[in-house]
């Protein structure tokens, strides 16, 4: 059996989701494990049964959730459903950052187009 040496996963930290770096075993517990983040470096424990196997799966059945419309003057939660009436298309929030110029920007993979980022809170 192959070892897993990657894999991805949400960190608490920088607040999106990305690649983390096994870096070893949890005493007593087979499902979790330490991971580093790659983005941040930061440690953390995760239980690796809570791990999605397959991210495309989640945006099945998402135009019968309730979807929050997107506007660029809302402010999103990572997860969150949405729907852009622009592209007609649902998506869910997958990461949140900060952009050099102050602005905050949501990455959004969409059923259709697939992963955009969207600007996020914007006051006028």
């Amino acid at each position: 059996m192959a070892r897993i040496k990657n894999l991805e996963s949400f960190c608490s930290f920088c607040g999106t989701i990305t690649k983390m770096e096994i870096s070893g075993d949890y005493p007593g517990n087979d499902q979790k494990k330490w991971v580093r983040c790659k983005k941040c470096k930061q440690k953390m424990i995760i239980e690796i049964a809570d791990l999605p196997r397959d991210l495309k799966t989640v945006l099945e059945g998402i135009e019968n959730e309730d979807c929050t419309v997107y506007s660029p003057s809302k402010s999103f939660m990572v997860g969150e459903p949405i729907y852009h009436k622009g592209w007609d298309d649902y998506g869910r929030v997958t990461a949140k950052e900060l952009l050099t110029d102050g602005k905050s920007a949501i990455t959004v993979e969409f059923q259709k187009l697939g992963n955009k980022k969207l600007i996020e809170a914007l006051t006028t």
